[in-house]
């Protein structure tokens, strides 16, 4: 038997706030401690993560890496989230139940909480 995949939300952490996030297919290891995305491997931060619930095991860039919600405002803030080719027909009409968008490459999502002029400063200092 095959390790077990998902579709998630994942979006690093830079600063404060992301521009951009991803919906894609996630691998778990067999124990469930890793999960792997696009050549990357995650380790859990154990919840002592600021707004991350994840690291990069190779460069300990932190993630949020999340199952995704139906209304598609998976992030805390404002960002692009581009949805993968291979499960893009899957998100849009299982997950969204949006199937006239199955070919929608990106969407903005609007975020639970708004970010200030200071946010974006320490962001743009981040990057």
């Amino acid at each position: 038997m095959g390790h077990r995949t998902q579709i998630m939300y994942i979006e690093p952490k830079y600063g404060v706030a992301s521009l951009n996030a991803w919906i894609g297919n996630v691998t778990f290891s067999k124990t469930g401690k890793t999960i792997s995305y696009d050549g990357m491997k995650f380790q859990s931060l154990k919840g002592v993560g600021y707004k991350a619930n994840y690291f990069e095991i190779e460069s300990g860039t932190h993630y949020w890496i999340s199952g995704c919600r139906k209304d598609g405002n998976d992030g805390l803030y404002a960002v692009t989230v581009h949805v993968d080719e291979d499960i893009r027909a899957e998100y849009w009409t299982s997950i969204r139940r949006l199937s006239d968008r199955k070919n929608q490459v990106s969407f903005k999502s609007r975020g639970k909480h708004r970010v200030g002029k200071q946010d974006l400063k320490n962001k743009v200092g981040n990057v």
